[in-house]
């Protein structure tokens, strides 16, 4: 039986996905198998030497030291494109909110005093400030080009916006998603000096790190609108702060409050909603749970940050290895080598590799000895051995 610790309330949908009769799982367990977690920070937590995997609820992985987890042989999985929707429709009411003045205007609302006759006038002297603008005709400039990014666009491009990208790493499999009305931009620059509204769905990585900041935005067009719902850090908020002072940028719509932010004009911070529903909360945890369940009985890696994904159809004869090694020049043929001096036949192997993981997965014809286990794993190089993947 698999032990899985929880870390934080994950979605009972998801849990369900592993039964009961095969997984331990409780918010309390010495010895895990596995940790399925949302945001708790794992940087100063003790890893227990039974962890085998992590699942990340979500798409960031910034709470979990994904490092120190590649050089332990344990593979982070993350949930990409499980909140997608969730995200896109929040961008679109932030594009919204700051198209129409709709919480300058709630707020005027609230302060109006007297009868209805009196409040009547008020709002109908008083709504000639607010006068906003429609979206359709607007450009989206859009950086980042995953899940969320090509459904913010193609959402834009249906309410006739007209929509600019930029992602030198776009993924094929995103592009075929893509709208084609979707323009492309040559650089952040580019784009900046075209758009009315930016919004970023990129990772939080030294690349990202301001990615918005003060040089860029001095080519902004005019009365731009930053939209930041991916991670803090992305946008420079003291250059955005200053650019809202001197009236070269209109809104700034972000998840991520500050003392600098809150009460800022011009600022509408919320408390980090992009995945905050209960639908996207499901099929995070779903997918996570999915994903764990089938490395821990299978050898599965999918929608891992940090290992190769490889999947390898199970033979009947069910004896399956798997050796997760530095990706150095040699390790197959130490690990067959291995194999083959205890008489055992290889019947399927499949390795991948990404970076500085390899993985091999191995099924052979015959139950797999202790010796061979030790034997990889005094090999140089060798990070992990796990055999009867199976429940």
């Amino acid at each position: 039986m698999y032990k899985i610790l929880t870390l934080n309330n994950i979605s009972v949908k998801g849990l369900e996905r592993l039964p009961r009769d095969l997984y331990e799982v409780a918010s309390e367990i010495v010895h895990p198998d596995a940790v399925l977690l949302r945001s708790f920070k794992m940087h100063d937590w003790e890893i227990p030497t039974t962890l085998k995997a992590i699942g990340r609820a979500g798409a960031g992985v910034n709470n979990i030291p994904v490092d120190k987890m590649s050089k332990l042989g344990i593979p982070v999985f993350n949930a990409p494109g499980a909140n997608a929707n969730a995200v896109k429709e929040l961008v679109l009411a932030g594009m919204l909110l700051a198209a129409r003045n709709l919480l300058p205007a709630w707020q005027y609302v609230n302060g109006l005093q007297g009868d209805d006759a009196k409040i009547s006038k008020q709002v109908e002297a008083g709504k000639k400030q607010f006068v906003g603008y429609e979206l359709a005709g607007r450009t989206l400039g859009v950086i980042g080009l995953g899940a969320i990014g090509v459904k913010v666009a193609n959402a834009a491009n249906a309410l006739g916006m007209k929509v600019i990208g930029y992602d030198p790493n776009i993924t094929v499999k995103n592009a075929w998603q893509l709208s084609a009305h979707v323009k492309q931009a040559s650089s952040v620059e580019d784009m900046l000096s075209q758009v009315e509204f930016l919004t970023l769905h990129v990772p939080f990585i030294d690349a990202t790190c301001n990615l918005i900041n003060k040089e860029r935005l001095q080519n902004a067009k005019s009365g731009l609108t930053i939209l930041n719902f991916s991670r803090n850090g992305i946008v420079d908020d003291v250059a955005v702060s200053e650019a809202i002072k001197a009236k070269t940028i209109n809104n700034y719509i972000t998840d991520f409050p500050s003392n600098l932010l809150i009460g800022h004009e011009g600022v509408v911070a919320l408390p980090h909603l992009g995945a905050s529903t209960g639908e996207a909360e499901e099929n995070c945890a779903i997918m996570v749970a999915n994903q764990v369940r089938d490395y821990l009985e299978n050898g599965t890696i999918k929608n891992s940050v940090n290992f190769p994904e490889m999947e390898m159809p199970r033979t009947e004869i069910g004896n399956r290895l798997l050796v997760v090694n530095a990706n150095v020049p040699h390790m197959i043929e130490r690990i067959s080598s291995t194999i083959a001096n205890n008489n055992l036949n290889i019947v399927d192997m499949l390795n991948r590799s990404r970076g500085d993981i390899a993985c091999t997965l191995v099924d052979v014809d015959n139950e797999i000895p202790q010796e061979v286990v030790d034997s990889l794993i005094a090999t140089e190089g060798v990070l992990t051995v796990r055999t009867k993947l199976s429940v």
